[in-house]
């Protein structure tokens, strides 16, 4: 290959790995219009509804699968959990492997 080749995919891989990186939550630790910042609970909930809640968005502007007005941590771990206990975990059937008897 040509070595322009090569660094003008070098440049493209850097800008969409660059463009991909989180952005911080501005609205974290402020309050709704209603004055409620979601915590724990709340990401819990919003995780187990999350497939549902992410059908319903694609068809409604007014809905949305995660709350910006969150606490951080917290409602992230609860969001997280609750999306583990809808998919079912993270490998429990992969550690058990195969036993041959024989």
């Amino acid at each position: 290959m040509k070595p322009t080749i090569i660094l003008i995919t070098a440049i493209l891989i850097v800008i969409t790995m660059i463009s991909c990186a989180p952005n911080p939550n501005q609205l974290a630790n402020s309050p709704d219009r209603n004055g409620d910042i979601a915590g724990f609970w709340s990401g819990l909930w919003h995780g187990i509804i999350a497939p549902v809640t992410f059908i319903i968005s694609l068809f409604s502007d007014k809905v949305h699968i995660y709350e910006v007005h969150n606490n951080g941590g917290w409602y992230n771990f609860g969001f997280l959990f609750g999306m583990i206990i809808i998919f079912g975990g993270g490998g429990g059937k992969a550690g058990r492997g195969s036993r041959c008897k024989g």
